[in-house]
């Protein structure tokens, strides 16, 4: 009984209650229309149930009706051997089953319900009360992607927009993309701009002749992906395709299992994690012999390598050939996929080890400049923002005087705007049509900004417990690019939540404004906005 709804029927025999289940069907569908009249109504699977129930209990006295879900644990804990390629994948596999049974931790309960139930289902599975949810609506909301794909509202759903070309990269012709990444580089941010880019890239390192090696980390993957249909190419085509899979990656552990163990039997070289740590980090590397010459072509990115994500969640990615990343991603793919030690990168702050250290000193860069007079500024997008030692290095810089912005989505645990703490520090968050995902930390640095993007969020599972990577972004046309997204982001009065310092959240208000939404603008910036943006002036 996990995740699904069922229905706890109480039953009374000669002044003895009885506790009775009623599991309904998984593989069936959640909403069944009935028509009446010109309308169609849309109903609940568990209302047809609950009406028909009485049928199952024949000469029996029903009590109560009432339907629930409980939800178990889905971690576990590392899990730490040497024989990483074995002993490792047969211990993710027996605790994946141990989750079916794991422990409660949480019970939804629709809003009529049973005391007696209630009670019986708290004893039972050791509940307290605040893991205890009564629910008015519907039970597990998940069920309204089948109303989104349901054909009575098909002149209803929103068309997506289309994608549009980088503003670094106006055309694109998949045919010359190595040609092109020479040339350049480009920065991509989704989904405003398609992943199409990265994966021509992906596609035709597969197919071409020239093309030796290809490594890469996987942390989610889509259903069905195009990156292990490359991969696999590659493989069978002889090249050396190297894979880090993180087979702890909550949720995705069997398919990422399935989709390791597949490009093992073609002939890939599968790393399946590393013990006691999470690879969250994002890298691809193409490696290609061009005439006596070898160049390596890189990906970093705030997102996962997932097609169907990068449609709705909004991320950063970088294509480059620079030498200077390529040398730092060539010795972090050493670290995590060989026995290499930590390295000293020239453009990547990396976890473990000293990503912490590194954003921390940058911060208290900006606070001596402040002290000084000296123009500063510190803007951070991230999903979330938990670790103290940051927060109260933040605190220091706002109170040196340092001007300071965070867009941070989910949970964030500084309290802006407090007296003598935290005066020159506002926090907003963004919910809107897509998910924001991106993650930007900008540094002015005296006038020569320092901006960093990657798959890092402030927290001290990102720090401590999980390989992470956040890249400089040093080409100055792209820099810009980073710091509009983030000038774009604070001028968002559509999808904007301040958060107030007792915590609160409040959406922001037009006053007379005009409207400005990040998820509509996007899909229109100019090379000429680009040019102009200034984090200094908001």
């Amino acid at each position: 009984l996990n995740k699904t709804l069922v229905f706890g029927v109480v039953t009374e025999t000669l002044g003895k209650k009885k506790v009775s289940f009623v599991q309904i069907p998984s593989n069936l569908p959640r909403f069944y229309s009935i028509e009446v009249g010109n309308l169609s109504r849309l109903l609940p699977i568990e209302e047809i149930i609950r009406w028909k129930i009485a049928d199952l209990f024949r000469n029996v006295h029903i009590v109560s009706t009432s339907l629930f879900r409980i939800i178990r644990n889905g971690d576990f804990e590392e899990v730490d051997v040497e024989d990483l390629d074995k002993n490792f994948v047969e211990e993710i596999k027996k605790k994946l089953k141990k989750r079916l049974t794991g422990r409660v931790v949480r019970l939804d309960i629709e809003g009529s319900y049973s005391e007696y139930l209630l009670k019986w289902l708290k004893k039972s599975f050791l509940l307290e009360d605040n893991n205890i949810f009564i629910l008015n609506n519907l039970l597990d909301m998940t069920c309204l992607w089948q109303l989104v794909n349901n054909p009575i509202f098909s002149d209803q759903r929103v068309t997506p927009m289309p994608c549009v070309m980088p503003v670094s990269y106006p055309v694109h012709d998949k045919t010359k993309i190595f040609d092109t990444l020479k040339q350049q580089d480009i920065l991509m941010h989704h989904p405003y701009n398609s992943i199409e880019i990265m994966l021509d890239l992906l596609e035709q390192a597969a197919e071409d002749n020239d093309v030796l090696a290809i490594k890469i980390t996987i942390y989610r993957l889509a259903k069905k992906s195009r990156i292990v249909d490359a991969l696999e190419k590659a493989a069978l085509k002889g090249k050396h395709v190297s894979v880090l899979f993180e087979v702890k990656a909550r949720f995705d552990e069997e398919r990422n299992l399935e989709n390791a163990q597949r490009l093992q039997k073609a002939g890939a070289f599968v790393v399946y994690g590393v013990a006691m740590l999470k690879t969250h980090c994002k890298l691809l590397m193409v490696v290609r012999k061009e005439d006596k010459n070898t160049v390596r072509y890189v990906h970093l990115s705030s997102g996962n390598y997932n097609e169907d994500t990068s449609k709705i969640y909004s991320d950063i990615g970088l294509l480059t050939t620079d030498e200077t990343i390529a040398n730092d991603v060539n010795e972090l793919f050493n670290v995590i996929t060989g026995n290499s030690k930590p390295y000293q990168y020239s453009r990547l702050l990396t976890a473990p080890v000293q990503m912490k250290n590194g954003l921390l000193e940058l911060i208290r860069k900006e606070a001596k400049n402040a002290k000084k007079g000296i123009p500063s500024r510190i803007v951070i997008k991230v999903n979330s923002l938990q670790d103290k030692d940051f927060i109260d290095e933040l605190y220091k810089a706002s109170n040196a005087g340092v001007r300071i912005t965070l867009i941070v989505r989910g949970i964030c645990c500084l309290r802006p705007g407090r007296e003598g703490l935290s005066e020159n520090i506002s926090v907003i968050s963004i919910v809107g049509d897509f998910l924001e995902h991106t993650r930007i930390y900008y540094f002015h640095n005296a006038g020569e900004p320092l901006v960093y993007s990657g798959s890092a969020d402030i927290m001290v599972r990102s720090f401590e417990r999980r390989i992470e990577c956040l890249f400089l972004i040093a080409n100055p046309m792209l820099k810009q690019e980073a710091i509009n997204i983030l000038a774009c982001n604070i001028k968002d009065n559509m999808n904007s939540y301040f958060v107030l310092e007792n915590g609160n959240y409040v959406k922001e208000t037009l006053n007379g404004e005009k409207p400005f939404s990040i998820h509509e603008h996007f899909f229109q910036v100019t090379p000429e906005e680009v040019a102009n943006a200034s984090l200094m002036v908001l």
